[in-house]
C-alpha cells in the first residue's frame, strides 16, 4: 500500500509539472492580452522557466541525497503551490515571472528526486523501465490536459479578462493534495545515502572532462538546436493560431494541444521504426520531413480565412497540419540522448545528464526568444520559416554525431536499446 501511494504521488507530481511547464505558450498569449506586454517581453517567461531548471539541476546533485528525495518533492510542491496561490491574489506580469521561476527551480528538484525514487521503488531493470515509461506517459497526458484546462477558464467573449487566473486555484489544490499524499507515505532512501553524490567541484570537473570529447560537444549542439526548434513551436503555436489563423484565444490554445498528442504518437511509432532502420537514417528523414512540412503548410496558413463562428469543423486546414510537426520531432531528442549516453561509460552518465539539462534549457530559452523577436518584427509566418535554419544545422550536427559514435565502441550497447519511448 505504501509503495502504491508513492507511485501515485510520483505520477501526480509529474502531471502537475507537465501542466505548468507546457502552459508557458498559453500564458504568453494571455499575458499579451491581459497585461498588454509585447512579444519579446512575454518571451522572457521561457527564460524565467528554463534558466532556473538548468542552474538548479546543476547544483542539486551534490546535496539532494542529504536532503532526501521525498522531502525534495514535498518542498518543490509547496514552492509551486504557493506561487500558484499568488497568481489570482496578485495578478501581474511580475507575478507570472515569479511563478515560472518557482516552476523551474521546483521542477529541477522534482525531476531528480522522482527519477532517483524510481530506482528505490523497483527491483530490476524491467520493472524500472515499466514504471519510468508509465510516469513519462502520464507526463504527456499532463501536457495534453494543459491547454484544455487553461482554456476552460478563459473568457471567450473577452480574452483579456483575468478570469483565467482562477485555474491556479486548481493547480494549487493539486500541489498541496500531493504534499499530503507524500506526507503519509514512507520511502526507504538508505540505498541512495550510502552512495553519496560527488561534490559540486567534482561534478564540475566531470562535466569539463566530458566537454573535451568531440562526441559530447557535437551531441550537445544537436540537442541545443533540437530544443531551440521544439520550443519555438510549442511556445508560440497558441499565439500563431490566434494572430495568424485568427482563431479565438481558447480555441487557439486547445488546437495547440494537437502538437503534444502528435509528439506522444510519434515517440510510440518511432520506437517500432527503430527496430527496422538505423537511428541516423530515421532522424535525418524526420528533419527533412519537418522542413518539407513547413514549406508546404505555411503558405496555407498565409492564405487562411476564418468565419466569425469558426469551430473545430471549419477551422483552417493549417491549424491541423502545423502541429503534425510533432510526429517528426518526437524521436529526435530521446534517440540522440540514448545514443550519447550508451556511448559513454556509466560513471559519466550523471555528469552527462547535467549537461543535457543545461544545454536543453539554454536552447529552449534562445529558441523562444528568437521566435518572439522575428514574430514581433516580421510576423508569425516568417518566425516559423526561420525554423528552417536550425533544421539545416541539425542535419549537419547529426552527420558529425554519427561519425563520432562510429569511432567509439558503445559502453553498453545491449544495456540501453535505442528506443524513443
Amino acid at each position: 500500500m505504501n509503495r502504491y501511494r508513492m507511485i501515485v504521488a510520483l505520477a501526480t507530481i509529474y502531471m502537475v509539472f507537465a501542466i505548468l511547464l507546457n502552459s508557458v505558450g498559453t500564458v504568453i498569449l494571455q499575458s499579451i492580452h491581459t497585461f498588454g506586454v509585447d512579444k519579446p517581453q512575454a518571451s522572457l517567461l521561457e527564460l524565467f522557466k528554463d534558466l532556473p531548471i538548468a542552474i538548479t539541476s546543476f547544483l542539486v546533485a551534490s546535496f539532494l541525497p542529504r536532503l532526501g528525495y521525498r522531502r525534495a518533492m514535498m518542498l518543490s510542491l509547496v514552492v509551486v503551490g504557493g506561487a500558484c496561490v499568488l497568481m489570482p491574489l496578485y495578478p501581474s506580469f511580475h507575478t507570472t515571472e515569479l511563478l515560472f521561476t518557482c516552476v523551474g527551480v521546483s521542477f529541477a528538484l522534482a525531476k531528480v528526486a522522482v527519477y532517483s525514487s524510481i530506482g528505490l521503488l523497483t527491483s530490476d531493470k524491467a520493472e524500472h523501465g515499466r514504471l519510468t515509461n508509465t510516469i513519462e506517459g502520464l507526463f504527456m497526458l499532463g501536457v495534453l490536459a494543459s491547454g484544455w484546462l487553461f482554456s476552460a477558464f478563459i473568457n471567450h467573449a473577452d480574452p483579456a479578462n483575468p478570469s483565467w487566473f482562477n485555474v491556479y486555484w486548481v493547480l494549487a489544490a493539486m500541489c498541496f493534495g500531493t504534499v499530503l499524499l507524500l506526507a503519509g507515505a514512507q520511502l526507504d532512501e538508505s540505498a541512495a545515502r550510502s552512495d553519496m553524490v560527488v561534490s559540486l567541484g567534482g561534478a564540475l570537473r566531470q562535466m569539463y572532462r566530458l566537454l573535451m570529447r568531440t562526441l559530447v560537444y557535437v551531441f550537445l549542439l544537436s540537442a541545443f538546436l533540437y530544443v531551440l526548434i521544439e520550443q519555438s513551436f510549442s511556445t508560440w503555436l497558441p499565439t500563431f493560431n490566434n494572430e495568424i489563423l485568427k482563431l479565438p484565444n481558447a480555441m487557439s490554445i486547445q488546437m495547440a494541444s494537437i502538437l503534444a498528442g502528435a509528439t506522444a504518437l510519434g515517440r510510440i511509432v518511432a520506437g517500432q521504426l527503430l527496430r527496422r532502420m538505423p537511428w541516423h537514417v530515421l532522424l535525418n528523414l524526420c528533419v527533412v520531413g519537418m522542413g518539407v512540412l513547413i514549406l508546404l503548410v505555411l503558405p496555407l496558413a498565409h492564405e487562411a480565412r476564418v468565419t466569425p463562428d469558426v469551430g473545430w469543423f471549419n477551422a483552417p486546414l493549417a491549424a491541423y497540419l502545423i502541429p503534425l510537426i510533432g510526429l517528426l520531432m518526437a524521436p529526435i531528442y530521446p534517440v540522440i540522448n540514448s545514443v550519447a549516453l550508451s556511448s559513454l561509460p556509466k560513471p559519466s552518465h550523471a555528469a552527462m545528464t547535467g549537461l543535457i539539462v543545461i544545454f536543453s534549457a539554454l536552447g529552449g530559452t534562445l529558441g523562444s526568444r528568437i521566435t518572439a523577436l522575428v514574430f514581433s518584427s516580421f510576423g508569425g509566418i516568417h518566425a516559423f520559416y526561420f525554423s528552417l535554419v536550425p533544421m539545416g544545422l541539425v542535419l549537419v550536427t547529426l552527420f558529425f554525431f554519427k561519425r563520432e559514435t562510429d569511432r567509439m565502441v558503445p559502453a553498453e550497447s545491449d544495456a540501453m536499446p535505442l528506443s524513443a519511448e
